[in-house]
This record gives structure tokens, sequence and C-alpha cells, in this order.
């Protein structure tokens, strides 16, 4: 039994932006790399199908930071009425 091939992420982005440019062939990048042309064509196809998140994540990161600014904006806005209860309560204001 042959034991698998695991390639990193990076080389297999390497890959397919070399298929994507279109300067060579599959087949030649394929002898190239000593990969299965089948291989190269399901490393495009995963690429081009997961091509739309790479812009998503950056929006749900800014949506992530808006919802902690949110958050402490309202804990801010409770301490401050709690402190200004207190100061009324001890007669201080």
């Amino acid at each position: 039994m042959e034991k698998r091939n695991r390639y990193p992420s990076e080389f297999k982005t390497k890959v397919v932006l070399e298929v994507l440019r279109e300067e060579q062939t599959v087949n030649e990048i394929a002898a190239k790399y000593e990969l299965s042309p089948v291989m190269i064509s399901r490393w495009k196809a995963e690429f081009l199908e997961r091509a739309s998140t790479v812009f998503e994540k950056k929006a749900s990161e800014a949506d992530k930071v808006r919802k902690e600014y949110e958050a402490k904006q309202e804990r801010l806005g409770q301490l401050t009425v709690e402190v200004d209860w207190l100061k009324k309560k001890s007669g201080l204001k």
C-alpha cells in the first residue's frame, strides 16, 4: 500500500496559480511537479470554489471588531449609569 503524499496549502496555491496563468498546460505543470493532472484539476476546482470566501473573511473580522466595540460601549454606558446612581445615593453629587 502506497503512502499518500500530503502537500502544504502554499504549494497547492503555487501550482493552481500556474495553471490559472495558462502559460503551460495542466499536463506540463503536472509533469514539472510530478503530480497527477487529475489532482491538479481538483485543486483548481476547490480553489475556484472557495475563492469568494477570501473576501468574506475580512468582512466577518470587521463584524467581529464592530460587535466587540458595541459590547464595550454598552458596558461603559451601564457602568456610567451605576456610578451616577451611586454618587446620587451617597450624596457626592
